[in-house]
Order: structure tokens, then sequence, then C-alpha cells
């Protein structure tokens, strides 16, 4: 019983200190925001890599199953030239970051988030390939938005799942407006993280909100998209949409869908008119709605108690 006793207290010691360490490190921007924005830049940069390679290695692995189902083939043997292992795309950590154009591989300074960029002046070291500006442009979003959180959220029990939350949004906004596909892989832990997050003492949202969130979300838009496909004959958005709403469903609640929705349309309306006027946007092209969903689930993630108590009040 004493073990028992003595190994608890150690536990919760240790608890108690990660929190007050935490806490306290909250209350000085000095070292708090920094780090903040230093992990955030690291991320971004990890981000590039999965928004670039993610979309590709589905894409392999499509191929590859289709492939094997025409040819009647169990996908256990390959082509006797070895074509299949090098036409795979590379991973996502696996092989190195290097210049598309020529291929060299990069070096760890020209690997710094934002300020390689700056140093090579936007160009490969080795042929001079401008590098595009994307690059820099996502990893210091990821920063700005890492750093929001911490300050929002500064308790060690809720930061993290945020966090994970708002990365994985960040990458599938870029792959939905790149490739007009919000894949599986980003989409579903997404939702089971905002579900599992519902059961922690730290949530706001209860599990049986978080559960009626992710079939209410899910179902919105399933039968917005029948009823448009039913009139018009076409399809309106994609069931990567669904899944994604039944994500912010499953963080924010089922009350806060409508918000989610009302803002996702309105931004979308706005951008969307602004390519029309300004990029000469062609309006039969699809515009994907997944980038605005995005943007509408972290705006009710941050601040979406406090807009409902400004547009009540």
């Amino acid at each position: 019983p004493c073990t028992c006793r003595s190994s608890t207290w150690h536990r919760s010691s240790k608890r108690l200190t990660e929190k007050v360490f935490i806490e306290q490190l909250s209350h000085f921007p000095v070292l708090w925001g920094p780090s903040l924005f230093i992990l955030g830049l690291l991320v971004g940069s990890f981000l590039n890599v999965v928004i670039l390679r993610l979309p590709r290695a589905l894409e392999h692995e499509w191929k590859t199953q289709c492939e094997d189902l025409l040819s009647g083939d169990s996908g256990e043997t390959e082509s006797e030239d070895g074509h299949e292992e090098q036409s795979r795309p590379p991973g996502l950590v696996f092989p190195a970051s290097h210049c598309p154009k020529c291929k060299a591989e990069l070096r760890w300074w020209q690997n710094i988030p934002v300020l390689s960029y700056l140093l090579l002046r936007g160009k490969c070291h080795a042929c001079e390939q401008p590098i595009s500006l994307r690059y820099p442009a996502i990893e210091l979003l990821t920063a700005t938005l890492t750093l929001l959180a911490g300050f929002i959220f500064p308790d060690l029990y809720t930061l993290p799942w945020i966090l994970l939350a708002v990365w994985l949004l960040i990458a599938m906004s870029v792959i939905d407006f790149d490739t007009q596909l919000l894949p599986d892989n980003l989409t579903l832990p997404l939702m089971w993280l905002g579900l599992i997050y519902s059961t922690l003492p730290a949530s706001p949202v209860s599990p049986v909100d978080a559960i009626l969130g992710a079939a209410a979300g899910y179902m919105v838009l399933w039968s917005i998209f029948h009823v448009h496909h039913f009139i018009t004959k076409r399809q309106g958005m994609g069931y990567g949409d669904f899944k994604l709403l039944a994500a912010a469903g499953a963080w924010l609640g089922w009350q806060k869908l409508p918000f989610v929705l009302l803002i996702a349309a309105a931004t979308g309306l706005v951008i969307t008119l602004a390519m029309i006027l300004f990029r000469d946007h062609d309006k039969r092209q699809a515009v994907p709605f997944g980038p605005y969903l995005a943007i509408a689930f972290i705006i009710a993630l941050f601040w979406g108690d406090r807009l409902l108590q400004v547009y009540l009040s």
C-alpha cells in the first residue's frame, strides 16, 4: 500500500509540475510566443511535404489497386523490370527533400523554414529554379495559427489537441485547393480526435453533443448533395466535405454547425466573386469547398463562443 501511494503521489506531482511549468511559461510572452512560433514553423515545413507528397502517394495506391483489379492480379508480384518500384512516389519522411527539377538534395541549412528561402533568394542552390512562395507562406500561416492557439488555449491538456486539429486543417485545405481532394487519411483522424477529445474534462463539448454533431455534420451536406444532384443532375460537392463537416461537429458540437456553414458559405462567396472579378475565374469551374469549411472551423474553434455572444446580444 505504501508503494502504491508513493507511485500515485509521484505521478500527481509530475502532472502538477508540468501544468505549473506551462502555466508559468504562458505568462511570459517573451518565452511562450517565440517557442510556439518556432514550433509552428517546423510543423509548417513538414506540412509542405505532406501537401506535396500525400496526394501523389494516394494516386499511386489507387492506380495500383485498379490495375490489380483489371488484370486479376493479387498484387503480390511486381513487374520484371521493376518499373513499379521506380514509379513509386516518395514517402512523407524519406527520401530527403530535393529540388523537383535537378533532384539535388537539400542540405540542412537549406531546410530552415522561411530563413532558407530568404538566404537562397527564392531559388534552388544548384539549378536556380525558382522556389514557390507558397512554401514559406504555409510555414508562416502555420506558425501564426500555432501562436494564436497557444494564447487562446494555454492549458497543457487542451493545447496539443487544438494544435493537431489546426495542423490537419491546414494540410487538407491546401490539398483540396490543389486537387479538389479531401483525403480520408486526414478527415477521419480529425473526426476521431474530436470524439476522443470530447470525453476529456478539458473539452467544452460533451460526448453526446460531439456524436450528434458528427452525425448531423455529415447528414446535412449529404442531404444537400443528393437534393442538388436530383435537381441539376450534377455533383455539387464531394464526400470529403461531408466528413470534414462531421469532424467540425465532433469538435464543436451540433449547436455550432449552422455558424460554421454560414461562415464557410460567406467566405466562399466573397473569395469566389473576387476571383471572378479580378482573376477571370471561369464560373463553370468547380471551386473546392473544403478550404472555406476549414476557415470556418478554425474561427469557430478559436472564437465561436465570443462571436455567438456578440451576435445574440
